[in-house]
C-alpha cells in the first residue's frame, strides 16, 4: 500500500472574477522509503501538491489517500494529528524559533505531542548528532549558518517518527555548496535510516540525490523517472 496517493487531483483559487487552476488531474503514488523530488519552474504547482501531500490542504476534485485512508472522509482533529504524527516538515525559510536553542527546537513537535520529558531528551539527541550538530546543541539559531538552520530542521521533522517527511523547496535560501550539504544529510538519513522523503526544487542540478522525479508543469504531471533515467 502506498504512503501516499493522489487520484485524478484538481485544485482550484478564486482569483478575483477568475478561477487559477493549480494542479490538473494528477495521479500519484509514493512508496515507503523513496526519496521523491518534484520539480519545475516557480508557478507550476509545487507547492500546492506538497501541501496535498501533507494533508495541509484538500483538492476541489479527485482524492488524496493517506495510508490508505481518504483524507476527505478524516476530521480536521485527526487530519491535525496526522500532520503532528506522521508528517514531517521541512521548510525553505527554517521556521525556527528564535528564543530556543537547538535542542529546545527539535524537541518542540514532542512536547506539541505531550512526549515525556526524558524521551524528549534521548530522541532530540540522537537526531542533532545525526544530522552533525552535536556541538551546537545550545546554540540559538541566530548563531548558526543557514546550513546549519536547515539540518536543525531536518532534526525537527524526522522527532516524532513520521511516516514521511515533505520539504518544500529546502535549499532555496542556501548557497550551491551549502545546499548541497543538506541535500547530502537528506540522502544519508534516506538510505542507512531509510526516511521517506519529497522534496520539491526548481534546481535541476540537485536531481542527482534523489530516487525518483516528477515534472509539473502548469499543474500537471509531466513525467516521471527513477535516478539516471534520460
Amino acid at each position: 500500500m502506498a504512503l501516499v496517493e493522489l487520484l485524478n487531483v484538481e485544485k482550484d483559487y478564486p482569483l478575483g472574477n477568475t478561477v487559477i487552476q493549480a494542479l490538473r488531474g494528477v495521479t500519484l503514488s509514493v512508496e515507503k522509503g523513496e526519496l521523491l523530488s518534484v520539480v519545475g519552474p516557480s508557478g507550476c504547482g509545487k507547492t500546492t501538491l506538497l501541501n496535498m501531500m501533507g494533508c495541509i490542504d484538500t483538492p476541489t476534485r479527485g482524492s488524496v489517500h493517506f495510508g490508505g485512508v481518504d483524507i476527505a472522509a478524516v476530521s480536521d482533529g485527526a487530519l491535525a494529528d496526522i500532520r503532528l504524527r506522521r508528517i514531517g516538515f521541512i521548510f525553505q525559510t527554517f521556521n525556527l524559533v528564535p528564543v530556543l536553542s537547538v535542542q529546545e527546537n527539535v524537541e518542540l513537535p514532542m512536547v506539541i505531542a505531550r512526549v515525556p520529558a526524558a524521551r524528549r531528551g534521548s530522541v532530540a539527541d540522537s537526531l542533532i548528532d545525526a544530522v552533525g550538530l552535536t556541538s551546537y546543541r545550545k546554540h540559538k539559531p541566530a548563531e548558526l549558518s543557514g546550513g546549519q538552520r536547515q539540518r536543525v530542521a531536518i532534526a525537527r521533522a524526522l522527532v516524532n517518527d513520521p511516516d514521511v517527511v515533505i520539504a518544500d523547496e529546502p535549499t532555496a535560501n542556501l548557497d550551491s555548496t551549502t545546499g548541497d550539504e543538506v541535500l547530502h544529510v537528506i540522502r544519508n538519513l534516506n538510505e542507512r535510516e531509510g526516511v521517506t522523503f519529497i522534496f520539491s526544487t526548481h534546481n535541476p542540478e540537485i536531481l542527482q540525490y534523489a530516487t525518483r522525479l516528477i515534472r509539473l508543469r502548469d499543474g500537471s504531471l509531466e513525467g516521471a523517472g527513477h535516478r539516471g533515467d534520460g
